[in-house]
């Protein structure tokens, strides 16, 4: 049996490198997705049913605009045969289009199936989302890297972060 974690790990991994196939250990087949997001500068669907149509969403749409995406669970990482979990997230990324840096963070709610640990639920909420000129990717996704990936702990992020005002922003709700 999967334990909640790797689950979690499991989706962030088909996320960020973008393989769809890594949700069927993760995602029940009838899950559910929610998103609320709090910005203007990335946008989603409301509700997604079904773990292929969150693949879509989450893995395959993202990654025809996103690339060099880093996505941290920020503190403890879910107890054994936990099945309910939260925790804030943050993700840094470059879009394919242009080559701005992105940074953002939020709050994901996770639900597991008692029996598999396989999602059942997922509320994503997005906070905030900047973008920042190309010229800033580089040091952003060289931070990104060195991170403890991809549970990393509040006070690893402030370790030779990039002193944009965007990135100390999330930093500091981050780290409250």
């Amino acid at each position: 049996m999967t334990e909640l974690k790797g689950s979690i790990e499991s989706y962030i991994l088909a996320k960020d490198a973008n393989r769809p196939h890594l949700l069927m250990d993760a995602f029940a087949h009838d899950a559910s997705l929610a998103m609320t997001v709090k910005t203007t500068a990335i946008a989603f669907p409301q509700e997604t049913h079904g773990r292929d149509a969150i693949a879509s969403v989450l893995v395959s749409d993202f990654a025809l605009k996103y690339e060099n995406v880093y996505t941290f669970c920020i503190g403890a990482m879910p107890a054994a045969k936990q099945n309910e979990f939260s925790c804030d997230w943050l993700v840094c990324m470059t879009e394919k289009a242009t080559g701005a840096a992105r940074v953002g963070y939020g709050r994901y709610d996770w639900t597991g199936d008692a029996a598999s640990s396989r999602v059942t639920r997922l509320h994503v909420t997005i906070e905030e989302m900047s973008t920042l000129p190309a010229e800033f990717a580089g040091s952003l996704l060289r931070w990104a890297s060195r991170l403890p990936y991809p549970w990393c702990a509040r006070d690893a992020l402030k370790k030779d972060a990039p002193d944009f005002d965007a990135v100390q922003r999330v930093i500091t709700q981050l780290t409250r």
